[in-house]
């Protein structure tokens, strides 16, 4: 497969000072309902007037004694001293305003506190906490970095090497489904994507105006699902909508940050690939097959109609977990760099010093480079690589994009290659990298005859300088998206009906 909100919530959150800060607005609000000065309070529970509107103002934390002080003289329970609830809708205001000015964004401004007064009007708290949201946002966004990415990356891939790059409850989620609409194997058809729609309760439109930031837009209102009228040539047409239903069933929402953001793609395509291949249809194929010693992601391929890569994302996906084979994964561009990237089998791919894989170089010597070389475009191309880990067997294919041209690669030791069909090629390099001389460094003699004789011109990342998405992590423009659903949004009254989910 290719490619949340409490108004007054944020980062600088802090339980403890949320307690107190409740509590003490609790005591003010409780010792104002009975009458009590600061004096008469404190008298009553043994402490200086300082000291109880200390404690009021959400300074000092509460021994459980001094909770029960409290409830005593102020007559209520402990349980109800001790709620999370705001006492009323000034006291939450003054709470979210007194942990905005605790917290680190506020301290870097270099601003002294605003004194919470009752001359402050909710209105002011309110425009002041707003500013401190849209504050937050922006830094927000500005810390959303390519190095954050990686780094949320890097710890996505270790949390699936743990779990062998399988999501049982994913899994069930995929079969329930798949019994609901009574599809009980094999190629899943555009006609039972439909029919999974129809049970979810969305109808399928196919428009020729989505917005260009988004691969689909659910009208959650209207029970609408938009996917685009002309797809690219290397597209699955089901996998859009079976994406977009997953994303429903998931109860995805607006991703906080990039780390959520890259689970939820992870889960979407996880979920959407085992509607694509059934889990159980699928082991048993590949059980059968490394019986017979004849493990092939063509087989995938071919038996359930999905691409190559979608074949072998569900390779990985099972290989390990039913099998008892650990595997590696690369999809890798023509000019080299890794685009996708995943293994439990101990192989060392090239990382940088965050441990990101993505944009990393591939060894010339692999089998996801050597494939490039190969006039043979219709057959796998096998090759066993001595590599610094060990020796590994490879399976790998060419695929043709709008993006150029990737090849998607599914390996493992030498050990397990045994099981699978192409075991016999006599293709072998040897791999030295990370080391230079392997394969980074020209040969001696060539740099001697063209070292400051060349200069070229370098092709830039169209990434390298690009400013981050403006409109958060997922780069959707809203205001786009909104327009569009003005405009498909069934007349007020009429049926909702389908006009294109055949």
């Amino acid at each position: 497969m290719d490619d949340m909100p409490s108004t007054f919530d944020g980062p600088f959150d802090d339980e403890p000072m949320l307690d107190s800060l409740t509590i003490g607005r609790r005591i003010r609000q409780l010792r104002s309902d009975r009458g009590l000065t600061l004096d008469e309070l404190g008298a009553a529970i043994g402490r200086a007037a300082s000291q109880v509107s200390v404690i009021e103002n959400g300074k000092r934390e509460l021994k459980l004694g001094e909770l029960q002080r409290f409830a005593r003289v102020l007559d209520v329970s402990l349980d109800q001293l001790m709620t999370a609830e705001p006492p009323t809708k000034r006291a939450a205001l003054e709470i979210a305003l007194e942990r905005a000015q605790r917290g680190p964004l506020f301290a870097s401004l270099g601003l002294a506190a605003l004194p919470v007064r009752k001359t402050l009007s909710d209105e002011a708290i309110e425009t002041i906490l707003g500013l401190h949201r849209e504050l937050e946002r922006m830094h927000g966004e500005r810390a959303a970095t390519p190095e954050e990415a990686r780094r949320a990356n890097t710890e996505l891939r270790k949390a699936m090497r743990r779990r062998n790059n399988y999501f049982g409850d994913l899994e069930q989620t995929a079969a329930g489904l798949h019994a609901a609409v009574g599809h009980e194997g094999g190629p899943l058809s555009q006609r039972v994507a439909s029919d999974l729609a129809s049970h979810l309760g969305f109808t399928l439109h196919y428009v020729g105006d989505l917005p260009g930031s988004t691969r689909s837009v659910t009208d959650l209102r209207n029970g609408r699902i938009y996917v685009p009228l002309g797809q690219s040539p290397d597209a699955d047409p089901r996998s859009v909508v079976l994406q977009a239903l997953s994303s429903h069933v998931l109860q995805h929402r607006e991703p906080g940050d990039y780390a959520e953001f890259l689970q939820q793609r992870v889960e979407t395509n996880y979920l959407a690939a085992a509607l694509l291949v059934p889990e159980k249809s699928a082991v048993g194929i590949l059980q059968r097959a490394k019986d017979a010693r004849e493990l092939s992601v063509e087989d995938l391929r071919d038996a359930f109609g999905v691409s190559y890569e979608t074949a072998a994302h569900r390779f990985t996906n099972l290989a390990t977990e039913h099998l008892g084979i650990p595997v590696h994964f690369l999809k890798v561009h023509e000019s080299g760099t890794i685009s996708k990237a995943y293994e439990n089998d101990s192989v060392q791919f090239p990382t940088d010093a965050l441990g990101a894989v993505e944009g990393q170089t591939v060894c010339r010597f692999w089998s996801a480079r050597r494939v490039f070389d190969v006039e043979d475009r219709f057959s796998p191309y096998h090759q066993y690589t001595d590599k610094p880990a060990g020796t590994y067997w490879c399976t790998s294919r060419i695929q043709p994009s709008s993006r150029g041209q990737f090849s998607v690669s599914v390996g493992t030791a030498f050990a397990h290659a045994k099981w699978f069909r192409g075991r016999d090629t006599t293709n072998r390099f040897h791999s030295g990298c990370p080391d230079e001389s392997c394969c980074r460094r020209p040969p001696a003699g060539l740099a001697a005859r063209w070292t400051g004789q060349a200069h070229p011109s370098a092709r830039l990342n169209s990434s390298l300088h690009a400013a981050m998405p403006t409109s958060g992590f997922t780069g959707v423009d809203q205001t786009e998206v909104f327009e569009f659903l003005e405009r498909h949004a069934p007349a007020s009254g009429s049926p909702v009906t389908d006009v294109a989910a055949s």
